[in-house]
């Protein structure tokens, strides 16, 4: 309907006074607009803002090409590390469970290898906030990194992939974990890092640049960006993921990620490969990664996951039961061979060799008792070491032979203890809030690392929460060097590098 000249005349007149009396916030409102530290959302395709995170003397931006769905980020900031971040964020706020997947790569050369670029979730703007990402550096180093809490540590799992052509990040209730294509054309993968980040919706999610150096600004391009709801659907698969940890730094490594079930991970005497047991049979690994190799193990083809290699590396120790259903020891050839019968009774697992290899330690059931004993290598009589009542478990020696390192439950809650290599003088090494499982000193001698349960955990479950915890074997502070899912499965078995500076281990997480 067509308005009279007069009314027009009004509106006009009316509108103009308005403007006249609010001049200076109409004025603040068109510079924040078109150049405040927000960028609108008809500038951004999937996303609703960008900004910079805490302290960044460079500031960032961001330029979104709709015809190839890229976005170029520039962003400064010392780094995205230890208690806060520095850097340019381009986010949305979303709930639920998401995938953001991108391909990412800088623009230039000659950066700080430690720069970033990054698809992230965040729990806030906020420069100390929990998040989740996967980062991939200027050094092509890619990893999942992690804040549990405001104000809290970062922490760390690298990827063994360099460079990836693609990269993705996805969240799935309280677990966030990295997919990578390698190479071009390749799909997505499963990295093997996982975390468990209790993030309350709505979060932030989106790409994010850190020059790591406050003076610089960095570019990095994100191309094919692509982010989309998910849902959970059939049944959830186990993922198992070979994993090692520096005792200094806790930046875990994912070394070999499989959904075949692998558990027990030793470290041969030359720090060159793996061992592990999958599916009743015993693997070789290279220690870079790579493709599994079978052991030929001969007629013990149900074997568990308590084995381990002789001190001078050529004989392995393994628990079998394929004969009679009962766990006996054998002692194989490291590079396979038929095996030799040790023990005669059964169920005996083993864990230990003494450092003359003349010995073997290992946990028996004998008349409904689960006791520690010993016998000769070459077999003959076995010796039982531990009397009380309760589970006694994990034997293993210390690199000079004076103690037995083991775990028992005689005081109630799974304790650490160690005795003489007779079984005399048992004195408790841990006593905590905790059910702590499978000592094991380091080649050094320096060090015990063990696993812990929460305390209403009874006995040593698969995929529970855990801990990886270390402390001095001379006794001291102990220190905890990842939490994880994991169990029965992680470190049965001895798993120190030679050097007594790593440890191998397994983690687990179930995924839809």
């Amino acid at each position: 309907m067509k308005l009279p000249l007069r009314l027009l005349r009004l509106r006009f007149a009316t509108c103009t006074a308005i403007l006249r009396l609010n001049a200076p916030f109409v004025l603040l409102m068109a510079l924040l607009i078109s150049s405040g530290p927000m960028t609108r959302a008809d500038n951004l395709g999937l996303f609703e803002g960008n900004n910079d995170v805490g302290q960044c003397s460079k500031g960032g931006s961001v330029v979104f090409d709709p015809a190839t769905d890229s976005y170029l980020v520039s962003g400064g900031g010392a780094n995205m590390w230890f208690t806060n971040d520095a850097c340019h964020f381009v986010w949305k706020r979303l709930s639920g469970n998401f995938a953001l997947r991108a391909g990412a790569g800088f623009v230039g050369t000659g950066g700080n290898a430690h720069r970033k670029a990054c698809l992230v979730i965040r729990q806030s703007l906020a420069p100390d906030a929990p998040y989740v990402d996967v980062a991939l550096h200027g050094s092509g180093l890619t990893s999942l990194q992690w804040r549990e809490t405001a104000g809290g540590p970062t922490r760390e799992i690298q990827s063994n992939v360099e460079a990836p052509a693609r990269i993705g990040i996805e969240r799935q209730g309280d677990v966030c974990f990295v997919t990578l294509a390698p190479t071009a054309g390749e799909p997505l993968q499963h990295s093997g890092a996982y975390a468990r980040v209790k993030l309350t919706d709505p979060v932030y999610v989106g790409l994010a640049v850190c020059a790591h150096d406050d003076n610089a600004l960095e570019k990095a391009r994100f191309s094919k960006v692509e982010l989309a709801a998910t849902s959970a659907a059939g049944e959830p698969v186990l993922h198992c993921t070979l994993e090692v940890i520096p005792i200094h730094s806790t930046d875990r490594r994912a070394i070999y990620h499989t959904v075949d079930h692998i558990e027990a991970p030793n470290w041969s005497r030359d720090g060159r490969f793996f061992l592990f047991n999958s599916g009743g049979h015993l693997y070789r690994l290279p220690v870079a990664g790579g493709k599994p190799e079978l052991i030929d193990t001969g007629f013990a083809n149900h074997c568990n996951n308590d084995h381990g290699l002789s001190p001078d590396g050529r004989s392995l120790a393994i628990s079998d039961q394929s004969r009679g259903g009962k766990s006996l020891i054998y002692i194989v050839p490291t590079s396979g061979g038929t095996p030799r019968q040790v023990t005669s009774l059964g169920p005996s697992y083993w864990h230990g060799w003494s450092p003359d290899g003349s010995t073997l330690a290992y946990c028996a059931e004998r008349n409904g008792e689960f006791d520690v004993y010993t016998i000769p290598a070459e077999g003959g009589e076995e010796k039982r070491l531990t009397t009380a009542k309760g589970l006694d478990d994990g034997p293993e020696y210390t690199p000079d032979g004076k103690f037995i390192y083991f775990n028992s439950e005689r005081t109630g809650t799974m304790q650490i203890w160690r005795m003489r290599p007779d079984g005399s003088q048992p004195e408790q090494v841990t006593s905590d809030d905790y059910n702590n499982w499978f000592p094991h000193p380091s080649p050094d001698g320096k060090w015990l690392v063990f696993l812990s349960y929460e305390k209403e955990v009874t006995g040593h479950p698969a995929n529970k929460n855990v801990r990886l915890r270390l402390m001095p074997l001379a006794g001291g502070t102990i220190q905890e060097l990842a939490r994880f899912c994991g169990g029965q499965g992680t470190i049965n078995v001895p798993s120190w590098s030679p050097d007594s500076q790593r440890i191998a281990y397994v983690s687990y997480e179930l995924i839809q």
